[in-house]
């Protein structure tokens, strides 16, 4: 075999074993990366509220009588003092079966009679005064001749005032009899279709709002006391949310809240005005008993800024139980358990590097970093479970 028929089998194989060891070399694997920074964190509870107005008014019926139909619908705006919002009259006479007409009519005709007696007695009364009047004066007369005695005199005296004062009860007893019968004939008053206008009392707006309820905007006969309507001012609202007991220890009174998908654009700022001393018990849509305590809380966005929420709108609240600043903070994606700790893969000249680290809290996709690492870092985002320490890495590109 010629010398240069060796050197190209020797080349060739030369070739092939580069080949092959480059293709049996291991390659970078691709992954994603973050830097680790330092910025803000709060950890926060979330939960549905629903808006109320703070102080809603409800309308009831000062005095029984018959409600006109309400001249204000939900959504009106109403003034303190000046909108009317309820109009009450007098009821009219109910109906009378037979029996109770009968009864009634009777009853005319048994005040008329008493009432005829009662004007007999008195003018027997003023017949009694007139004579007990003459002989008064007549017994002054023989009294100052000395015809009768003192005391003659005084008898006829006691006459006259015992005349008056039976005159005095006949009128007494004629304007009872007469009042019996004005009471007696009302029972027997029909519903006359008078619109009551003139006795018709009109109800004022307590509170400058709006319209909330109406209770029935029909006419109708209601009682004292009887709701007609509530009022509340859509500017003062407040945010009512349930949370559970293990979550309403963690947020103190005062503590800030995110209100989100209330609607409208961006988030309003909210802060916790009450946090209700007891819990209360509620079944959830998987059968469980939970312990939940309600909160109150306040709006700090002005109204200007949240136009279109009303009463009882449902809106998504985020609580803040904790926040710190300037704290070194490293994407969650990038860490997972080893052992009882937590750990991550660091970057280190092109190579994984694997890292136990210390983390505190955890919050919307952040956690606080405690030790192994500082500002600058570099670390792999949801790192692959075939990935080693030292591994050669490459930045996936996009």
């Amino acid at each position: 075999m010629s010398v240069i028929r060796k050197t190209g089998l020797a080349l060739g194989a030369l070739a092939l074993a580069a080949a092959l060891g480059w293709a049996l070399w291991p390659q970078p694997q691709a992954v994603d990366l973050a830097q680790v920074t330092r910025g803000d964190l709060q950890v926060s509870v979330a939960a549905e509220g629903v808006t109320r107005v703070r102080e809603p008014y409800s309308v009831t019926a000062p005095i029984a009588g018959i409600v006109e139909r309400s001249p204000v619908a939900v959504g009106d705006e109403v003034t303190r003092g000046e909108t009317i919002i309820a109009v009450i009259r007098p009821a009219e006479p109910a109906l009378m079966d037979s029996r109770a007409r009968a009864q009634a009519e009777a009853a005319v005709r048994e005040a008329e009679a008493a009432l005829a007696l009662a004007e007999t007695n008195l003018r027997r009364a003023l017949t009694g005064l007139s004579h007990a009047q003459s002989e008064l004066q007549r017994g002054r007369a023989l009294a100052a001749s000395g015809t009768i005695s003192q005391r003659a005199l005084e008898d006829v005296e006691a006459a006259f005032t015992e005349a008056s004062q039976a005159l005095a009860a006949a009128r007494s007893e004629r304007d009872l009899r007469a009042a019996t019968l004005g009471r007696a004939q009302a029972q027997l008053m029909e519903p006359s279709g008078d619109d009551g206008v003139t006795n018709a009392v009109p109800l004022f707006a307590p509170i400058s709002g709006q319209v909330l309820d109406v209770t029935d905007p029909s006419s109708r006969l209601v009682q004292a006391g009887a709701p007609l309507l509530s009022l509340g001012d859509l500017r003062d609202l407040d945010i009512e949310i349930d949370l559970l007991s293990a979550d309403a220890v963690q947020v103190s009174e005062g503590a800030p809240a995110r209100v989100e998908r209330w609607g409208g654009a961006g988030t309003l700022d909210a802060v916790v005005r009450r946090i209700e001393p007891a819990a209360f018990t509620r079944v959830s849509a998987l059968g469980i008993e939970e312990q939940r305590v309600r909160l109150r809380l306040d709006f700090v966005t002005p109204p200007e800024e949240r136009p279109g929420l009303g009463d009882r709108y449902r809106v998504f609240v985020h609580v803040v139980t904790w926040q710190g600043r300037d704290l070194l903070l490293v994407p969650q994606a990038a860490l997972f358990r080893q052992g009882e700790g937590w750990a991550l893969f660091r970057v280190i000249n092109g190579r994984a590097a694997l890292t136990p680290v210390g983390i505190g809290r955890q919050s919307n996709g952040m956690a606080e970093v405690t030790q192994g690492l500082t500002e600058g870092d570099t670390v792999i985002l949801y790192p692959a479970s075939s990935l080693e320490d030292a591994a050669a890495i490459v930045a996936r590109d996009g």
